[in-house]
């Protein structure tokens, strides 16, 4: 007794080549397939709504105990984006993983045997994420300015999404977590160590701020600016007193990412994976 079997499709020719398209389809099935990236995206997306909403809430009932001076530099909107300065560690720590995770397990020697130009696979990464958080990372935004402003506005403090620097600030909210989340992947591989990357991404966005508050005052209020965290907060009035211009601060910022990409860039098409 015989059995049929189905044709085998095989590719040949132009079919078989290894595409950007492809690579994009490859690293997308990855970033989905993975739990804990599911459950990470689910936890920023709590914190940037959640931690918004709860200081709306706080800041509405305590803002008739606001001095002069606390209520002159109140912002309905970055008040309402609050949660955003807390949700870019899970970002970062979400981009670490997405690429050290690889290098622990040894799937990344995968990845480069069917990509040997080995860029690519860093470009496909780098878009997939990119693409899913800035997605998420609007949402969340337009979800928590909007419940932020029906909070603040029960005791008159709210605005129109139409404001002055509103819009800009949301957008912004989600383009910050964005190139944080970027960082936190080119510093996994570039160090390609989950522990280092992590370190490395707290101490930037955490620690060195902080440190720099304990420096004479003349030096701190120069340098605090051009910090990566302080820079990119400045899109979305998150930023120092003294900071930068929005789009300029996200300049810097970005300067930050790119310098970090091409690092990685250049360790994967030299170095050994």
């Amino acid at each position: 007794m015989s059995t049929a079997l189905a044709p085998t499709r095989v590719l040949v020719g132009s079919d078989a080549r290894v595409t950007q398209r492809r690579i994009l389809r490859s690293e997308w099935t990855k970033f989905r397939s993975i739990r804990s990236t599911v459950w990470t995206l689910l936890i920023a997306v709590a914190l940037m709504i959640g931690v918004s909403a709860l200081f709306s809430a706080v800041v509405a009932n305590e803002y008739h105990t606001f001095n002069a001076a606390s209520r002159a530099g109140f912002s309905a909107v970055t008040t309402s984006l609050a949660g955003f300065s807390l949700a870019q560690l899970a970002i970062g720590v979400l981009g670490v993983l997405l690429i050290s995770g690889e290098y622990s397990t040894g799937m990344i020697r995968a990845s480069l045997t069917a990509v040997p130009r080995r860029l690519p696979v860093l470009w496909a990464k780098l878009m997939v994420f990119a693409g899913v958080v800035f997605t998420l990372s609007l949402c969340a935004a337009l979800i928590s300015f909007f419940l932020g402003q029906s909070l603040l506005a029960s005791h008159h403090l709210g605005v129109a999404i139409t404001a002055p620097g509103a819009l800009r600030s949301v957008v912004g909210a989600a383009l910050y977590v964005t190139v944080a989340g970027l960082i936190g992947l080119t510093l996994g591989a570039l160090l390609r160590n989950t522990a280092a990357a992590i370190s490395a991404f707290v101490g930037a966005f955490f620690v060195i701020p902080q440190l720099t508050m304990l420096l004479p005052s003349s030096i701190s209020t120069h340098l605090n600016p051009y910090l990566p965290s302080n820079a990119g907060a400045a899109l979305f009035g998150g930023g120092p007193a003294h900071a930068l211009s929005p789009w300029i601060g996200f300049i810097v910022f970005c300067g930050y990412a790119v310098a970090l990409i091409t690092a990685a860039a250049y360790r994967l098409q030299r170095g050994d994976a």
